[in-house]
């Protein structure tokens, strides 16, 4: 019995910024991000979306796309490191819009939660999923990975901003990719990136009394920050060092002699930024290759002299080209998407080939996951026979086409949540509508809205 994806949907936000606008606002020259990171343009979440609308949208979409019954989906699981609550899961609020949208108790029998594990928390969602398919076989399971990678105005991190979520149904007999039931895993604990609790004294800010601040106690008041600690280089080592004994491991459990990417049709990796795979796989391309093994040492003075030397060789832009640049073609229209960037990176690809006319059937996918804290997975998936019934509804590149251009002055004014227009007025897609900030024992809640 074959177990796998068996259609796929996606949300974006509508509106993007020039990362060559970007660039000049920072004082940056535009060729580093455009040509030295692969950044052509960023989206950013309007005033009504945030990642619950965006998770919102590409399930609603899935459900409407595949005519699914809703008693058919038994779980809904969502992958995300931008949770809005400490305690609700995204999941929750999934739920209940469901059933404002589709009929009040169709999906109250639906199992739902979210799983956290940065980048990676998706890939996790989905391995829980495809276990359960193969233990229920007559069940479907949703997973859903949305976020929005948000970072501080002027650090290294902001041009690599971006925003969306896709959905993925899970099944046997799957119409678009089977999956395999290989896995390997490398975890170790690290701080290369992360979103802590932080902590400042409420004297600090003018608070002297209690009522102030709705009773809080403490001398300190807990506050949380979308924008991640973190050290971009220390984590590309962590990214390396994980996925590569993913890799190697992988390479182990399929007793695979040869090279193993070799057999990939396309390799798809966590993209924080559309080139990060090509530039952290050269070490696993040389260390792979028998011919080039020998030559690359780590022990050896000059190996990361000779690693840079090679990916810049035609050998290896060849190879980026035919395995990673399908994947990179929405990464550098949208920007880091975090648990949605892998899923997003295996739609492009697919979308891709079937632009160009590239008959998949059969063909198998290398999927090498990467989650800060820090955790790789790698595994395959293999084509089905007709997926591109399944490609041909997606209309990435144009959704992409018809975004719309904001110009920094309104970017920076989202960015600091200084508007409460929409840029774009919704259409026909779930809203955030308000948040209860009077009845005491609802303050925070938020409200979701469908809008015609």
């Amino acid at each position: 019995m074959k177990i796998g994806i068996d259609s796929i949907s996606f949300d974006i936000p509508k509106i993007q910024l020039p990362i060559q606008d970007l660039a000049i606002a920072r004082n940056i020259e535009p060729a580093k991000l455009e040509k030295g990171l692969g950044l052509v343009k960023m989206t950013f979440p309007d005033v009504h979306q945030d990642v619950i609308t965006f998770a919102a949208n590409a399930l609603t979409k899935l459900i409407e796309q595949e005519d699914i019954e809703p008693s058919e989906i038994h779980r809904i699981y969502v992958g995300s490191e931008s949770g809005i609550d400490a305690s609700k899961p995204i999941g929750s609020y999934l739920i209940g819009m469901m059933d404002n949208y589709f009929g009040e108790g169709k999906f109250t029998h639906c199992d739902a939660v979210d799983f956290t594990f940065a980048c990676i928390g998706g890939v996790d969602a989905f391995h829980n999923c495809l276990d359960f398919v193969r233990v229920n076989p007559t069940k479907k399971a949703i997973v859903i990975c949305t976020d929005v990678a948000k970072y501080d105005l002027n650090s290294t991190g902001e041009y690599t901003q971006g925003a969306g979520a896709v959905a993925l149904l899970i099944s046997k007999n799957p119409r678009l990719m089977e999956i395999e039931n290989n896995i390997s895993v490398s975890t170790k604990g690290v701080f290369d990136f992360f979103k802590p609790h932080r902590t400042i004294k409420k004297e600090s800010i003018g608070i002297h009394n209690n009522e102030e601040w709705q009773g809080v106690l403490e001398s300190e008041i807990e506050i949380f920050k979308e924008q991640p600690v973190f050290d971009g280089q220390y984590s590309n080592e962590c990214y390396i060092e994980r996925t590569t004994d993913a890799y190697f491991q992988f390479k182990k459990l399929k007793q695979e002699e040869e090279t193993l990417y070799q057999t990939w049709e396309a390799i798809i990796m966590h993209l924080p930024y559309s080139f990060q795979a090509r530039r952290m796989f050269a070490e696993i391309y040389a260390s792979d290759n028998p011919e080039l093994a020998k030559n690359y040492q780590k022990d050896d003075e000059e190996y990361f002299s000779k690693l840079k030397a090679l990916s810049k060789s035609e050998e290896y832009k060849f190879f980026v080209a035919e395995k990673f640049a399908p994947a990179e073609r929405a990464s550098s229209l949208i920007g880091n998407m975090y648990t949605a960037s892998m899923f997003m990176g295996m739609l492009s690809t697919l979308c891709d080939f079937y632009e160009n006319g590239k008959d998949l059937s059969g063909k198998v996918f290398g999927f090498m996951a990467y989650g800060s804290g820090a955790k790789s997975k790698v595994f395959e998936g293999k084509i089905v026979t007709g997926s591109e019934k399944i490609i041909a509804k997606q209309n990435l590149f144009k959704t992409l086409d018809a975004c719309k251009h904001i110009d920094i002055d309104t970017y920076h004014q989202l960015h600091k949540k200084e508007i409460n227009t929409s840029v774009i007025s919704p259409k026909q897609e779930w809203v955030l509508d308000s948040i209860e900030n009077e009845k005491e024992n609802l303050i925070g809640a938020r409200y979701y809205k469908w809008v015609e």
